[in-house]
């Protein structure tokens, strides 16, 4: 299961780090693959959880970047 499926009583107190971020995009990485493995062998029905968890981690992942503090300098 995700990392990002984190008990009720827990959120909000998880630390974002770096590598929590890397196993996220890794995660995502072999999700991909796998969506893709099905859909070469024509097994659509089992993509849709794998898709799911995708959809919640980019979301997640675009969560932390929104919150973020934006480190790089304007292009002038």
């Amino acid at each position: 299961m995700s990392i990002v499926f984190v008990p009720k009583k827990l959120r909000g107190k998880a630390k974002i780090n770096q590598e929590t971020i890397q196993r996220l995009l890794d995660e995502n990485d072999q999700l991909i693959r796998c969506i893709t493995e099905y859909m070469q062998k024509g097994r659509a029905v089992e993509c849709v959880q794998y898709q799911q968890i995708l959809h919640r981690n980019i979301v997640y992942l675009a969560t932390i970047a929104d919150a973020s503090p934006d480190d790089t300098p304007p292009i002038t």
